[in-house]
């Protein structure tokens, strides 16, 4: 899971908006996109043709303005693949003019396919991988999302099994809630939003989003691999201080940095 953006809703010198890609079974999936996706794909040498499918958590400006310069981008090195976008149904409104108007000559196809963020539902599935969305608490509709990579197993017998082999969990934006819990439960990575810290709590609750604490209280609970923080308020600066009050509740807690990759 490579980290393209890991900053709240106002970019810093050193934070941009919420994106990232997850690659699983040679399959390169974006979720969210804020703005500069493009850029720092390039700055990366990722190749854009290698997105495969895209997910939205929701419709807040910080997690989908990059949509439109990255949709147009990839009509201009001249797509073919089709691009399939899993968000709720507001985007493909909201989206279909500016698409219409700055891409119009695009050779690939963009399908969107509706999801409800407030159910727990598989959304996408093939032979290798699974996605399934986390309904989350905060402002808007908003829902993460679990990947699981599958893969066959033959028996003795000549019969075959699917078996999850890697799980990912991203979970932002959203509140301290126990009720993901199950869902997550013994994933390999977590990644969950730390927008404040527990001297801004109050401010945490007002806007629906979670302290460094509450992340490392969710991973403590269900049992996770490791956690991944991120989201950080553009208040503080010094991101080392979300890491100092989530180690303790939660050892194996890393900090989101832009350019990073953690292995799932």
């Amino acid at each position: 899971m490579t980290i393209l953006g890991c900053g709240s809703a106002k970019p810093t010198k050193t934070t941009s908006p919420s994106a990232q890609l997850v690659e699983l079974s040679d399959k390169t999936f974006l979720v969210d996109c804020g703005e500069g996706v493009v850029l720092t794909m390039q700055k990366l040498g990722i190749h854009t043709s290698r997105l495969y499918n895209i997910f939205i958590s929701h419709l807040h400006g910080d997690h989908c303005f990059g949509l439109i310069g990255l949709l147009t981008t990839l009509g201009m090195l001249k797509r073919t693949q089709p691009m399939h976008i899993y968000a709720q149904p507001d985007l493909e409104r909201l989206l279909t003019p500016l698409l219409d108007y700055h891409a119009n000559d695009r050779q690939y196809d963009i399908i969107f396919h509706p999801i409800n963020p407030r159910k727990h539902a598989v959304i996408f599935e093939d032979r290798t991988v699974s996605v399934e969305t986390i309904p989350l608490k905060h402002g808007v509709p908003t829902c993460g999302f679990l990947f699981k990579e599958t893969h066959r197993v033959k028996h003795e017998d000549g019969t075959f099994e699917h078996v999850t082999s890697k799980r990912y969990a991203y979970c932002t934006d959203t509140m301290y809630s126990e009720k993901i819990v199950p869902i997550i439960e013994g994933v390999d990575a977590l990644y969950h939003e730390s927008t404040f810290l527990e001297s801004m709590a109050k401010r945490s609750k007002e806007v629906k989003h979670s302290t460094a604490a509450d992340a490392a209280k969710i991973a403590s609970m269900a049992k996770v691999g490791k956690l991944i923080l991120g989201h950080y308020s553009a208040r503080v600066e010094d991101h080392n201080l979300f890491l100092q009050e989530a180690s303790p509740i939660f050892e194996r807690t890393y900090l989101a940095e832009e350019n990073l990759t953690f292995e799932i």
